[in-house]
């Protein structure tokens, strides 16, 4: 090996510890900026899964509010529909006298009956009750009517048609607490 040789091999182990001293120091300072970085990338990811948990929690909190709203007013819509069935016979009650009074001669006990069943009538109303309106002539809807008999047709126009209402139905809201109870023409 010649001097020159040597002198390079020198420079290079002298400078190699002083590069790899500052290569350390360079290497330890990525280090402790990389585990802050590291640190704080940890802080944000769980930051945002308590996000993500407040909304989701938050949206359930939303459903049940609304799911429970719908279920009182549904509630509020049919609570007293046991009641409003169980008073449907004496409204079907007040018909059938009302039209036995037509018969008679007294008017003033006609007037009264009348009287005493539009107040009964105006009542259910205001609660909710509805008459489901139903006449001869229109067609038979089996989710609407209740078929009670099918009779020959008197008119061909009445084939398949309702021919007479044997009791009225009546819907509480939307809802039908009684189908009305017609003949069909067949």
């Amino acid at each position: 090996m010649s001097k020159k040789d040597k002198a390079e091999e020198l420079d290079e182990l002298i400078s190699e510890p002083i590069e790899n001293s500052e290569g350390q120091e360079q290497s330890e300072e990525k280090e402790e900026a990389s585990e802050t970085l590291t640190a704080e990338e940890a802080l944000g990811e769980e930051l945002a899964k308590e996000k993500d948990k407040f909304l989701r929690l938050f949206a359930e909190f939303e459903n049940y509010k609304r799911r429970t709203s719908k279920e009182r007013m549904e509630l509020f819509k049919t609570a007293g529909q046991e009641i409003m069935i169980s008073l449907l016979p004496v409204l079907d009650d007040f018909d059938r006298a009302l039209k036995e009074l037509d018969k008679s001669d007294d008017d003033e006990l006609l007037k009264g009956v009348k009287l005493i069943r539009g107040k009964f009538r105006e009542t259910l109303n205001t609660k909710g009750l509805q008459e489901v309106s139903v006449e001869q002539g229109d067609a038979f809807d089996a989710e609407i009517h209740e078929a009670i008999t099918q009779i020959p047709a008197p008119k061909k126009k009445l084939k398949g048609k309702i021919i007479d209402v044997i009791e009225k139905g009546y819907k509480l809201g939307d809802k039908i607490i009684r189908h009305p109870k017609v003949v069909v023409g067949n």
